[in-house]
């Protein structure tokens, strides 16, 4: 078991852009989908993805808020090994442009074409209530 602190983590999640976003869907069952987190990683135990307010996952989440994250890369803590993140948490669903701007990266604008204006948008804040992290043989839980 490790002692890596929530800082020493966030410096490897850095380099992690994309997340598996797993919510629970209508019928009980688990429900996946890739997400970038756009660069916005300055890793605190928060995490926010954008989407459209009409998508599955919202849905899912108005439903059911309890949510995991699952990161992976080959950039682990002792040099290369792998890293597999998983997190835990609670979402939340904002609808605020002043949000969107702290949020926004250029690359969204392939997916959302009027910026923090496109119609029916809506930021995803996923609060992480615990982190277990996997590093080649190191391996610990957080608690942000």
């Amino acid at each position: 078991m490790s002692d890596l602190t929530l800082a020493d983590l966030a410096k490897k999640m850095a380099k992690l852009d994309f997340a598996m976003l797993n919510t629970i869907s209508s019928d009980g069952a688990l429900s996946g989908r890739p997400m970038s987190n756009n660069g916005d990683v300055d890793y605190q135990g928060d995490s926010y993805f954008f989407a459209y307010s009409e998508s599955r996952k919202v849905a899912e989440i108005r439903v059911n808020a309890q949510v995991s994250l699952s990161y992976s890369g080959a950039i682990g803590l002792l040099g290369g090994s792998p890293l597999f993140i998983d997190v835990a948490g609670a979402a939340a669903l904002i609808a605020d442009t002043s949000q969107y701007a702290a949020h926004w990266s250029k690359d969204l604008d392939r997916y959302f074409p009027d910026g923090i204006d496109t119609p029916n948008m809506v930021l995803i804040h996923v609060r992480a209530e615990t982190i277990r992290y996997w590093d080649g043989e190191d391996e610990g839980v957080i608690r942000p």
